[in-house]
């Protein structure tokens, strides 16, 4: 038994990954890399084939919370010659002994052509990390209150693309709501934490971590993704070595006001990761864009300019 709780899957499956294993997780349909294994690597075509059975298991735990996460074909892929960037499949579908033999042969779920693969299996990594932090932490009436949200959502959209979309909306609101400023900024950094990267390339090469991106190229990665059109860094302030302000404009955003208050979760997750660990302090809109101001988690003023870190008002 491997446990029952999504970061106890998670923990097992982060047992079996090595450094520098040949075998790496993806999806046969897709090439998507599943999460909680899209940054991991497996020594042997054996721990890889545990780890995928493992993955699925936490998949289906996860649909518990987020009922729209996409039923994946597992494989594992082993990485040879770079320079002749070319891969073996090793078809891991699970046997007649597994214990999660239909989870592998139900369809995916059918995608809306106006929303991006790439942005839906962005949104279950996030709901992925909030919900295990939200486990971890005994957050249980938060909890409560995402996924009353949500079914409440489920009940108005049919489409689950963009079910999934309101599903952010509504954790990002309820987090505000139910944290006060310093639990948010301790539960953005934990949930940050957990937030896994997008997948790597064709070659199986090992995907960066959030950890290592600049801003810059986070926010590149978040517009390639389609949460947004377009991103530019305004303002850069400086104060002595480190930069005091950060402010971002965002254009196209996918996730919708709600109430005055712009829900900022996968961004707020994401620049997170970045240099000086940035918290989202405020946002002012235009006609056509919003501008985010961060601060770096070390100021001693970000709590007071905090206020609600996941879904501030708009100005």
């Amino acid at each position: 038994m491997i446990g029952t709780t999504l970061a106890e899957i998670r923990g097992h499956i982060e047992s079996l990954a090595s450094d520098d294993g040949e075998y790496y997780l993806v999806c046969a349909r897709y090439g998507d890399r599943p999460v909680p294994a899209s940054n991991l690597r497996f020594d042997t075509r054996a721990t890889a084939r545990a780890a995928a059975q493992a993955t699925t298991q936490y998949r289906q735990a996860l649909r518990r919370y987020d009922p729209q996460v996409p039923y994946y074909d597992i494989v594992a892929c082993q990485a040879v010659s770079v320079r002749t960037r070319c891969v073996r499949i090793e078809r891991l579908r699970c046997d007649s002994q597994s214990t999660y033999p239909e989870a592998l042969a139900e369809p995916v779920v059918n995608r809306s052509p106006s929303v991006a693969r790439e942005l839906v299996e962005f949104c279950h990594r996030v709901a992925a990390a909030v919900f295990e932090t939200l486990s971890e932490h005994g957050y249980d009436a938060v909890e409560s209150a995402i996924m009353d949200a949500y079914f409440a959502h489920a009940e108005e959209l049919s489409d689950p693309d963009r079910l999934c979309i309101r599903l952010l909306e509504s954790m990002a609101v309820e987090l505000a709501d139910g944290l006060d400023p310093s639990e948010q900024v301790a539960f953005l950094s934990a949930a940050a934490e957990r937030l896994e990267h997008g997948p790597g390339d064709a070659t199986g090469s090992p995907t960066r971590s959030l950890g290592e991106q600049s801003v810059d190229e986070s926010l590149s990665a978040l517009r390639n993704a389609g949460l947004y059109r377009r991103s530019t860094r305004v303002i850069d302030a400086e104060a002595g070595e480190r930069s005091a302000e950060l402010v971002v404009e965002v254009s196209g955003y996918a996730l919708r006001p709600s109430d005055g208050r712009l829900p900022l979760l996968p961004i707020a997750l994401t620049v997170h990761r970045c240099d000086d660990a940035w918290i989202p302090t405020r946002v002012d809109a235009s006609e056509d864009s919003v501008q985010i101001a961060f601060r770096p988690i070390e100021d001693s003023e970000t709590l007071d300019h905090s206020g609600r870190v996941f879904a501030p008002e708009v100005c």
